[in-house]
């Protein structure tokens, strides 16, 4: 997820939750440019614990908001779109946030702020951190 705005307190090289290559099948949801709402379903590219990285074919812009439904869990959560970048597909990506850090949205157990592939959990098979889904609880 890339993103061109400044965070304060946030460096270039800092990030607040690690990033996951995860691919979960989403809803998202808001109000067009021309007063329309629109739902469009789609997947995310990338996770963490404030947002995602998903394509999108609706047309958006920077800090509009939307509402993204887990379509394996069916929670809803609102976001703000964050970074749009055309890329070299038909469909562009687009970061959005989550208007609160929410990491239990993916059902997955991230590894710690400081891990690096450095870290000495990384050297063995099995101390090394491993994304494990965490079961999802049905409303």
């Amino acid at each position: 997820m890339s993103t061109s705005h400044f965070r304060p307190g946030v460096s270039v090289n800092q990030r607040r939750s690690q990033r996951i290559l995860l691919t979960v099948p989403v809803v998202v949801s808001g109000i067009s440019s021309n007063n329309a709402v629109f739902s469009e379903r789609t997947s995310t590219l990338v996770v963490n614990a404030h947002g995602a990285l998903i394509q999108l074919r609706e047309h958006v812009v920077a800090g509009q908001k939307l509402r993204m439904r887990n379509a394996v869990t069916t929670e809803e959560i609102s976001c703000a779109v964050m970074d749009i970048n055309p890329g070299n597909t038909v469909i562009p990506e687009v970061g959005v946030e989550f208007s609160t850090p929410n990491p239990h949205f993916w059902r997955v157990s991230f590894p710690p702020a400081d891990w690096t592939p450095r870290s000495s959990e990384a050297h063995g098979t099995s101390a090394a951190p491993m994304v494990s889904a965490v079961p999802a609880s049905k409303k």
